[in-house]
């Protein structure tokens, strides 16, 4: 039998194949790009990871940072510039800030923004800023809060808010939706950063299933740090998927696999890649989550330097694969 082929069909039909395979080869290529690169964020730093690092020298350590790869930063606080000379040096830098922490009780010294700050003032200063997101970084501690013979500051922290059950946390909760309310209008978003406190055992769950319960997830997100979700004994992929759209940021932490379960504030640090974390599952559950601000942060004690840790943490996520 002879079969006829039109040549014109037939070349037609070759180039489309061809164009399909070209496609197909693209796709392939960007699903193997690094994650940040996939999805078109920066690597960003939380400044708490360098200590006094950048009140002995901000302009310095901004550069160094820079230098590094980092575009995007988060602030503990202001290091005793104003808000326009912070600002200043960012841009000289070359980094942005996009998100601050506003200090809590005791926490707060001298102008420090804080939890109790004006909502008007907390507004002017992240605007001089460029800073449209503000974090509750961590529960406010209980009132005449007194550590027993022979306990540490963070046992205190975590026997002082088992004592206060359940109301606590919900008093919390409810501190943070007035505050967001009010924050709103001025265009700033109020989001909770975790530590693992928050997964002690409260009545027949959690003290974090009462803040998500009683938040408004109209004006209240979650800055998630993986690092204590970990150190919490939760599976930090399964919590991702679990809050999915009340996550905002996440804190890129790492910890050593000697690291015991627990509820007290205690996690052995590594750099990002030198722990445990499985990341090219982490990051995009984060990102599938809603998560659109990635921050290395690490806690002490250092092995090596803080500027050769968030170094070796920029170099680990730069090339991961996710």
């Amino acid at each position: 039998m002879t079969i006829h082929l039109d040549r014109r069909a037939l070349l037609a039909s070759l180039a489309t194949g061809g164009a399909m395979a070209a496609l197909g080869g693209h796709a392939i290529a960007a699903s193997r790009k690094p994650f940040f690169a996939r999805v078109g964020l920066p690597i960003g730093l939380q400044l708490y990871t360098l200590g006094d690092e950048p009140k002995k020298d901000l302009d310095g350590t901004l550069t160094r940072i820079a230098a590094i790869g980092y575009r995007e930063i988060e602030l503990p606080e202001l290091y005793g510039k104003t808000p326009a000379q912070f600002r200043a040096a960012a841009d000289k830098a070359g980094v942005k800030p996009s998100c601050m922490h506003l200090a809590v009780g005791g926490m707060a010294t001298g102008a420090a923004l804080s939890l109790n700050s004006a909502p008007q003032r907390i507004a002017d200063d992240l605007g001089t800023l460029g800073i449209r997101q503000a974090v509750l970084p961590i529960v406010p501690f209980p009132e005449g809060m007194k550590p027993r013979p022979g306990e540490n500051f963070f046992a205190t922290i975590s026997r002082s808010l088992a004592e206060g059950g359940a109301d606590y946390w919900k008093r919390t909760a409810a501190q943070l939706n007035e505050k967001a309310a009010a924050l709103k209008p001025h265009g700033i978003s109020l989001g909770y950063h975790n530590h693992n406190v928050e997964f002690m055992k409260v009545g027949e769950g959690t003290a974090w299933d009462i803040l998500v319960r009683e938040t408004d997830p109209a004006l209240v997100s979650f800055e998630v740090d993986i690092g204590w979700i970990a150190a919490a004994g939760l599976d930090p992929v399964a919590f991702l998927r679990r809050h999915k759209g009340r996550v905002r940021q996440l804190h890129v932490k790492d910890l050593k696999a000697s690291t015991k379960v627990n509820t007290v504030l205690s996690m052995d640090p590594a750099e990002v890649g030198s722990g445990k974390q499985d990341w090219a599952r982490i990051l995009p559950a984060a990102y599938d989550a809603g998560v659109r601000n990635f921050y290395v942060e690490q806690e002490p004690p250092f092995v090596i330097p803080r500027m050769d840790a968030v170094e070796k943490s920029f170099a680990y996520l730069s090339k991961l694969v996710a």
